[in-house]
């Protein structure tokens, strides 16, 4: 019998068909009993009742031992919206202290999947936030009257100081983005924003734990499964022990109340940073509980941005205090000897070209150029530096030795504090001025505001402060830190890692000497104090919006040093008038514990001055 080869055919193609159904509908199968949950959601919500137990949040301490941030308790309304019967709305409005018109707008929100991703009417939601403890007392006794509600335990920061707001940060509800990036986080949970809170969430936060109660077929709670042999306990965040010394920061925001600018302050033997603080700040309090929305938007839109963390983030030009790493280059280099003299009329004068200066003595060499803060000697300097060619070549690549000097030293990149959000500054290489001028079209002259910190020169306070306690030790630093201590860990090497510019150790000596001079007889004498032997450098920094930035660059003790400080006014005018009396109040009050009679009415007067009515923003 002939074969009917068309009939073969149909039998493999209806076969076909038949495993195509099949394989779908495993597909389909494995998707809703493996990969979707919301069935298994269902069922085991029939059965259990998983809840969150949250850990105590890590304790924060000041290098001292004095307790920063501590916890306190805090309530979350929550519920699980397929258990929730008709219930009393105005009862409960009314033991919330909420209108009804809110309620439903939160059920609204509650329900939207684009404002709550993670939604499911089987998982707990969170109903609202940051019960106090009489608000919680009203509503536990009410709670059989709403089914399906129960109440969360949290927990919120408290603070001892009403200081040191942007170091330390806050706490937030996390985003659906933090939910996406790590799985620790579910709805409703917190993390922290900003500061140390974010830099070191990973340990304040702890593990959170679980709690399993069986329902009956009414949904009733009837205890714990297995009587809690399943639970999972909560473990405690780890506290954290800042280099922060509380009260030098409270005086330090104190002496810059109503000043825009910053403080850092670096102990320089260990790299920890005594003081942070960016000017104007705000009471850290305002961003706990219910008002925290409220608050943050109110400071995000204030003019004077005291959400920007000036001592990190800022960028300024260093003005005169770039003068002294100007210096080290140019010993190192041997453009200079501690005797080469440069002329100073009154500036700076090549051809056309003129760079002011205030009146002193000329010619002048490196240290007493350093205690009268002379323009035009750093200005010769840089010249003969670019200009020599026999040396280096051509002027570009001149400049990038200068410039790879200042990056060994610690500018124009980010040093790796550990907080988030530090900025670069800027220091220019040959290819920018390429760019700009054209290769071979640009020599020294054309660059020369480099030479006393302005210009294209950008720097941080932090990295002012920091090349402070590179000269105070003499040729070597450590990356400035915060956090001094983590319980029970080992805080990361790079935060007791020597860092030594290339630079001999004698450059650094006679720079330091340099510093000492302008204290006792130069630009910063207001710094000289009786019984500590203060390093110090002005800078008055040109701004091209306004009146010109107060800087000061100091250390103390000139032997052994203990701190390192830069302080930034902006708009303050010259660096002697707000730069150096903050600085000196500062370095007297750490090392002394008081500030000498004599000198309190510098502190007065630094209390209560205000440099914002110089700054083009208005005041509010």
């Amino acid at each position: 019998m002939r074969k009917d080869y068309k009939l073969e055919k149909r039998k493999y193609v209806i076969g076909s068909f038949i495993v195509v159904i099949v394989l779908i509908y495993l597909v389909r199968l494995f998707n809703l009993q493996v990969l979707d949950s919301s069935y298994k959601d269902e069922a085991d919500s029939n059965a259990f009742l998983r809840k969150a137990i949250y850990p105590s949040r890590g304790i924060i301490y000041d290098r001292n031992g004095n307790v920063v941030v501590f916890n306190r308790p805090a309530y979350d309304i929550m519920m699980i919206p397929r258990d929730v019967q008709p219930f009393d709305t105005l009862d409960l409005c009314r033991t919330l202290g909420i209108t009804p018109e809110k309620l439903r707008k939160r059920f609204s929100d509650m329900r939207d999947k684009r404002l709550n991703p993670g939604y499911s009417s089987y998982s707990p939601q969170v109903l609202m936030t940051h019960l106090s403890a009489e608000d919680y007392g009203r509503l536990q006794e009410k709670m059989y009257r709403y089914p399906g509600f129960f109440i969360q335990k949290r927990i919120l920061r408290e603070y001892n100081y009403h200081c040191g707001a942007n170091l330390l940060g806050d706490i937030r509800e996390v985003s659906q983005k933090d939910i996406d990036n790590d799985p620790y986080y579910s709805r409703g949970d917190y993390t922290g924003d900003l500061g140390v809170e974010k830099s070191y969430e990973r340990f304040l936060r702890g593990e959170k734990g679980e709690e399993i109660l069986i329902r009956d077929a009414l949904g009733q709670i009837q205890g714990k499964y297995e009587g809690g042999a399943r639970d999972k306990a909560a473990i405690s965040g780890k506290n954290l022990k800042l280099s922060i010394d509380i009260e030098l920061q409270q005086y330090a925001e104190s002496l810059m109340v109503n000043k825009i600018g910053a403080v850092v302050a670096i102990e320089p033997a260990t790299g920890e940073v005594l003081a942070l603080v960016s000017s104007p700040t705000y009471d850290p309090s305002l961003l706990v509980g219910r008002e925290r929305g409220n608050n943050y938007a109110k400071l995000n839109k204030d003019p004077l941005k005291p959400l920007y963390d000036r001592s990190i983030m800022g960028v300024y030009p260093p003005g005169s205090t770039f003068k002294p790493g100007q210096g080290l280059i140019l010993l190192e280099e041997g453009i200079i000897g501690l005797g080469t003299p440069f002329p100073c009329h009154r500036g700076y004068i090549s051809g056309r070209l003129k760079v002011g200066c205030h009146p002193h003595a000329s010619p002048i060499t490196l240290k007493p150029a350093l205690q009268t803060s002379c323009n035009a000697f750093f200005c010769w300097g840089l010249k003969n530096m670019i200009d020599r060619r026999s040396k280096y070549g051509t002027a570009a690549d001149a400049f990038e030795v200068w410039k790879t000097h200042l990056v060994e030293l610690g500018y124009g990149y980010k040093l790796g504090i550990d907080l988030p959000g530090e900025s670069r500054g800027f220091i220019p290489n040959a290819k920018f001025y390429n760019k700009v001028y054209g290769e071979g079209h640009w020599s020294a002259n054309t660059i020369i505001s480099v030479a006393i910190g302005q210009g294209e020169i950008l720097a941080t306070p932090l990295q002012i402060a920091n090349l402070g306690a590179t000269i105070a030790n003499r040729g070597w630093f450590i990356t400035p830190h915060v956090v001094k201590e983590i319980e029970d860990t080992v805080i990361d090497a790079k935060y007791s890692e020597k860092h030594r510019p290339d630079i001999h150790q004698e450059h650094f000596n006679s720079v330091a000497e340099g510093m000492r001079m302008a204290v006792t007889g130069g630009t910063c004498r207001l710094a000289n104090l009786p019984d500590i032997e203060v390093c110090g450098k002005t800078g008055t920094a040109q701004n091209p919006h306004g009146r010109d930035h107060s800087v000061f660059l100091g250390f103390a003790p000139y032997h052994n040093p203990k701190i390192a400080i830069c302080v930034y006014v902006e708009n303050a005018g010259y660096g002697a008038t707000f730069g150096v009396p903050i600085g000196s109040l500062l370095i007297e009050k750490y090392l002394t514990g008081k500030i000498a009679e004599n000198r309190k009415y510098i502190e007065t007067r630094m209390l209560t001055s205000n440099t914002i009515i110089y700054s083009g923003v208005k005041k509010h």
